[in-house]
C-alpha cells in the first residue's frame, strides 16, 4: 500500500489557502501532502524590452527551494547560481500560466509569479503551477478592479499533476519515495476544460508502451478535474 493507505488513483490531501501574503497582488499557499509551496503574483507596469510598444503583456515565473525544504540542506542558489533543473521548472511554470491569459488584453503589464518551496515531498513543479494559477487569478482580479475592466482576461483555469509507474503500478500524484524509484515519470498540465497545455513523460529505466501512457493520462485527467474544482471553489469562479 502507498503512504497513508492511499489508492493508486488518489491525490494526496490538497489545500489552497489564498491571501497569505498581504503585499502581493495575489498569493496562495498550496499543500499537497508534505509538499508545501507559497506562490505570489506581482504586477509590474512594464514588459520585457522585446515586447515594448507591442501592446501585449507577459507572464513569467521564478522558482526556488528553501535550504531545508528537503531531508538534507541544499545551498541557496543565490550563492551558487541557478541549476538547470530550476531554470527548466520556472520556464515550465511560465509557459503553463501564459496559456491561461489573453496577453493582448492584459496590455503592456508583466505579472511575475514567485514559487517558493517550503517543504518538498515530490510534485513541487506541478504544485507550483496549480497554486501559481490561483495567485495569478487574484492578481488579474486586482487589475480588473483598478482598471475597470469589463472582463478578467483569463481564458481558463490551469492546473498540473504528476503520474508515474512505481513497482509496476500506474500511480497518481507521486510523493518523493515513489518518484525517486519510479520506472516512468510524467507531469501533465491541463486547462479547466481538460485540454492539454504540456506533457512531460520520461522512461526512467526501460521504455514504456503507449497503453501505459494512456493509463497515466487517464489518472492525470481524474486528478486534474479535482484540482480544477478546488481552484474554482477558492477563487469563487462560477458563483
Amino acid at each position: 500500500m502507498r503512504a497513508e493507505n492511499r489508492e493508486n488513483n488518489a491525490l494526496r490531501p490538497v489545500s489552497l489557502q489564498v491571501g497569505v501574503n498581504p503585499y502581493a497582488e495575489g498569493s496562495c499557499l498550496i499543500k499537497c501532502g508534505n509538499t508545501h509551496v507559497i506562490c505570489t503574483a506581482s504586477v509590474e507596469e512594464r514588459v520585457p524590452l522585446w515586447l515594448k510598444n507591442s501592446g501585449q503583456g507577459w507572464i513569467t515565473a521564478e522558482y526556488g527551494m528553501l535550504p531545508r525544504a528537503t531531508a538534507t540542506r541544499t545551498d541557496r542558489e543565490a550563492i551558487k547560481g541557478q541549476s538547470g533543473r530550476t531554470q527548466e521548472i520556472q520556464r515550465l511554470i511560465g509557459r503553463s500560466l501564459r496559456a491561461a491569459v489573453d496577453l493582448q488584453a492584459l496590455g503592456e503589464t508583466c505579472i511575475k509569479i514567485d514559487c517558493d518551496v517550503l517543504q518538498a515531498d515530490g510534485g513541487t513543479r506541478t504544485a507550483s503551477i496549480t497554486g501559481g494559477f490561483v495567485a495569478l487569478y487574484q492578481a488579474l482580479q486586482t487589475l480588473a478592479q483598478q482598471r475597470a475592466w469589463a472582463k478578467i482576461p483569463c481564458l481558463h483555469t490551469v492546473c498540473a499533476i504528476s503520474c508515474g509507474v512505481y513497482d509496476g503500478q500506474p500511480l497518481l500524484d507521486l510523493d518523493y519515495q515513489e518518484d525517486s524509484h519510479a520506472q516512468t515519470d510524467s507531469n501533465f498540465v491541463f486547462t479547466g476544460e481538460g485540454a492539454l497545455v504540456e506533457v512531460q513523460a520520461t522512461a526512467e529505466k526501460v521504455p514504456f508502451e503507449t497503453d501505459t501512457f494512456l493509463q497515466l493520462l487517464a489518472l492525470a485527467q481524474q486528478g486534474a478535474s479535482t484540482l480544477t474544482q478546488l481552484q474554482k471553489e477558492v477563487l469563487k469562479i462560477g458563483d
